[in-house]
């Protein structure tokens, strides 16, 4: 099951942190997956570990900010993402996605699993 790869994944980290963005998509996700049961119990159990990151006023400024480079570079990406990328680089976060759509992201380091 992913969730195994996903543990070894963030295993060594110390804080964890969820922009609420990503959390409204796992819980979305979540709601229609074949293994809704397993995730939701896993959401369920390690909530407390993640810091949960909410939009501010200098969210939104790096969220233009990147949305400009992506648009002027030709490379857009979905809207949520872009707040995803927004909290990384406000934060100086990786972002922990296997979505390939990241790399187009100048200064984030993405991990995946």
């Amino acid at each position: 099951m992913r969730i195994s790869k996903l543990r070894r994944a963030i295993r060594d980290e110390q804080d964890l942190a969820l922009p609420v963005i990503a959390l409204a998509e796992f819980l979305y996700g979540i709601g229609q997956s074949r293994w809704r049961t397993a995730y939701e119990g896993w959401l369920d159990a390690n909530a407390s570990l993640f810091i949960i990151l909410t939009v501010e006023r200098e969210t939104a400024r790096y969220y233009a900010e990147i949305r400009h480079e992506l648009k002027t570079a030709g490379t857009p990406i979905p809207t949520n993402d872009l707040w995803i990328a927004a909290f990384a680089r406000e934060h100086h976060l990786p972002i922990l996605s296997r979505d390939a759509h990241f790399r187009a992201v100048r200064n984030l380091h993405q991990l995946t699993w």
